[in-house]
C-alpha cells in the first residue's frame, strides 16, 4: 500500500515509519520541514511533502494515489503563544487531516488517540482527542482504526517527550527525595512503543480491525509508587525514599503556577496522571500478532543514555 503519514518525525513515527517499510509499504511522510530527519532515511520508498495540519489548504491534493492515511500527530504540552494547543492541534488538526483524506477518497484511515478519552475528560487533552475520534467516525472514511495508547514507554532518541524519560530527568534523577502526589497508589498500563507501531501497520491490512476502537495498553498494572522505583532501577539507582503530596494541598498549587510553566507539570498533565490510566487491552492483544515487551528496568536501559 502507498501510505500518507503524519507525524513521522514524532516519537511514535519513528517507529511506525520503519515498521512500514519493513512490511513493504511506500510512505508519503507530511512535514512542516522537509529536510527534518527522519528515522529510515535515504530509502527510495519513502516520498516528503510539505504541509501543516494547522493550514488546510497547505493539505489539498497531497493525499492522492495514497491508499490509507496514518494521523500520529499529538502534543503533550500546550504554548499557545506560538498557536500551540489541544484545541488547534488533537482538534482542528485532526479534523484537517481527516476532510482531506474524504475529499481525496482514502479507503483507510487509523487515527492515534489515546487511553481515557472522552466527552467529559478531566482535561482538554482527552476532550480534543475525543473529539477527533469522533470527526473520523462521521466522515464516511470506509475502514478506520482508532488506537488509544496507555503511556508509551520506549526508548524516544534526542529531543522527543517520552513519558519514562520525562520523569527520569525531571524528577527521579536530580531530587534525593520523591514527592507523590496523593498516596501514589493510582495505577498505569505502560505499553511499549514497538507493540503500539506493530498493531498500527497490522491495522492496515487487517479486516477484523475495521470500525473498532483499541485500548493499547500492556498486560500489567503499576502502581505510580512502583513505576517510579522500575524508573529508577533503569537508571542504575535504587529506589529513592517519597514524601506524599495531599491531593488537596498540591491540586491549587499545580493550577496556579502549572499553566504559566514555572513547574514541570501542566494542569491538565497532573489531573491525568492522578486519575490513573489503565484499560482492557485483551482485543489489542487478541486481534493483533504482537510480542509483548514488559515495562521493566532492563527495557529502561536507555534511561542511562547521557542525551535524556
Amino acid at each position: 500500500m502507498h501510505i500518507y503519514l503524519t507525524g513521522a518525525t514524532g516519537f511514535v513515527g519513528g517507529y511506525v515509519l520503519p515498521e512500514l517499510l519493513r512490511q513493504g509499504h511506500s510512505v508519503r511522510c507530511l512535514m512542516r520541514d522537509k529536510e527534518k530527519p527522519l528515522s529510515a532515511e535515504n530509502d527510495a520508498q519513502i516520498e516528503r511533502v510539505k504541509g501543516d495540519i494547522t493550514r488546510p489548504k497547505s493539505l489539498a491534493g497531497t493525499m492522492r494515489g495514497c491508499d490509507a492515511v496514518i494521523h500520529l500527530v499529538g502534543i503533550i504540552d500546550e504554548d499557545p503563544g506560538h498557536g500551540i494547543t489541544y484545541e488547534s492541534i488533537h482538534r482542528e488538526g485532526a479534523a484537517h487531516v481527516i476532510d482531506e483524506a474524504q475529499r481525496s477518497e482514502i479507503e483507510g484511515f487509523i487515527l492515534m488517540s489515546a487511553n481515557g478519552v472522552r466527552p467529559d475528560g478531566v482535561s482538554g487533552y482527552q476532550t480534543t482527542k475525543w473529539e477527533a475520534e469522533e470527526h473520523v467516525k462521521m466522515s464516511g472514511i470506509p475502514k478506520w482504526v482508532i488506537f488509544r495508547p496507555s503511556v508509551i514507554f520506549g526508548d524516544p532518541g534526542p529531543n522527543k517527550p517520552e513519558f519514562a524519560s520525562r520523569l527520569a530527568s525531571s524528577l527521579v534523577r536530580p531530587l534525593p527525595i520523591l514527592p507523590v502526589f496523593g498516596d501514589g497508589r493510582f495505577e498505569m498500563q505502560p505499553v511499549s512503543v514497538e507493540e503500539v507501531a506493530a498493531a498500527i501497520v497490522q491495522a492496515l491490512s487487517s479486516e477484523i480491525s475495521v470500525g473498532k476502537t483499541y485500548v493499547a495498553a500492556g498486560k500489567d498494572r503499576f502502581a505510580y509508587n512502583d513505576v517510579l522505583d522500575i524508573i529508577a532501577r533503569g537508571l542504575g539507582l535504587g529506589p529513592k525514599p517519597k514524601v506524599p503530596q495531599p491531593l488537596w494541598l498540591i491540586r491549587p498549587v499545580i493550577h496556579t503556577l502549572g499553566k504559566f510553566g514555572i513547574l514541570p507539570i501542566s494542569p491538565d498533565q497532573f489531573e491525568m496522571i492522578v486519575e490513573g490510566n489503565t484499560g482492557d487491552s485483551t482485543d489489542f492483544y487478541n486481534d493483533f500478532d504482537l510480542e509483548y515487551i514488559p515495562f521493566t528496568s532492563e527495557n529502561l536501559g536507555y534511561l542511562r543514555d547521557d542525551r535524556q
